[in-house]
């Protein structure tokens, strides 16, 4: 399994109130929810992704409240997988549950730029940044997550 795309980098401790705002909770519409994903932090975001783009961020990547809508509305913009030095255990739980990839690695997190072409091999963990020409080593996934990831989520690979 891979994800191939363009990167949308952000810094430390994007919160899920600006993964998405809390104005728009009032909707289960995930692709009402998609068009404001990063708004307060990047107001053309939900514009320029494109289905399999890939978001990399620094430190504590979705720490605050743990409403699943943000990894939600990460995933129904189109992002494939998330990189980020670190996540809040919270929103890495979430993430797992609905089926969005996401790979912690100091070196990628550091080094890939907004805007750099990336490939993620999620069984070997390899992620090669192939603008820069370099790969860094992630974990892996392990057939139980990979499971979970292609039935779109942890209630769907139970069925």
């Amino acid at each position: 399994m891979k994800a191939h795309g363009k990167v949308h980098k952000y810094g430390d401790n994007v919160d899920t109130d600006v993964i998405i705002p809390a104005r728009y909770l009032n909707t289960a519409d995930m692709q009402e929810l998609a068009k404001h994903c990063m708004e307060d932090i990047d107001a053309e975001f939900a514009s320029k992704v494109n289905k399999g783009d890939i978001m990399v961020a620094k430190s504590n990547f979705g720490c605050g409240s743990s409403r699943e809508h943000a990894p939600a509305s990460i995933k129904a913009s189109g992002i494939s997988c998330v990189i980020a030095r670190s996540f809040a255990r919270i929103f890495y739980r979430n993430a797992i549950n609905i089926g969005l990839p996401i790979i912690e690695c100091d070196e990628a997190a550091e080094k890939i730029e907004d805007g750099d072409e990336v490939e993620i091999d999620f069984e070997s963990g390899v992620i090669t940044d192939i603008t820069r020409g370099e790969s860094y080593q992630g974990q892996s996934f392990p057939e139980f997550l990979i499971n979970i990831i292609n039935s779109n989520g942890l209630l769907n690979s139970l069925k």
